[in-house]
């Protein structure tokens, strides 16, 4: 049986999520990366009891549909998702993004560097919060 937590990425951008794939490949990261679209799929997938609660949730600013702030305030209002560390990969460079995310109770703010060697190395910060091949 495996007891190792999933890791939610929220994204939704494909060449993106494929990104975090390769990383995590790359990385040796063995739990499984669950991949929803926007907050509305977030919530949706925390909410059935049948799901594990993830290790960590990736999660972008700017989505269709809930947003990133949108799912963010969700989650840190509920009693079970709020102690779940979210990690915000996101391309905004705003100030009052990161601010905001800050107000709203993230673990952390990862920019979503364009060259994949600098994304790999920014993504290593997640180490706490996965499982890896020795």
């Amino acid at each position: 049986m495996n007891n190792i937590q999933p890791i939610l990425l929220v994204e939704d951008d494909q060449v993106d999520v494929m990104t975090v794939q390769r990383s995590f490949k790359k990385l040796g990261v063995l739990n499984e990366l669950l991949v929803v679209h926007d907050g509305e799929q977030a919530l949706e997938y925390l909410r059935n009891p049948e799901q594990g609660l993830p290790a960590i949730i990736l999660l972008d600013i700017n989505m269709p549909k809930m947003n990133g702030h949108e799912c963010l305030k969700h989650l840190k209002e509920h009693p079970v998702f709020r102690n779940i560390p979210v990690m915000m990969l996101t391309s905004s460079k705003e100030r009052q993004d990161v601010d905001r995310c800050f107000d709203l109770g993230i673990s952390g703010y990862i920019l979503k560097p364009v060259d994949y060697e600098q994304f790999l190395d920014a993504i290593q910060v997640l180490k706490p919060y996965w499982t890896q091949r020795s």
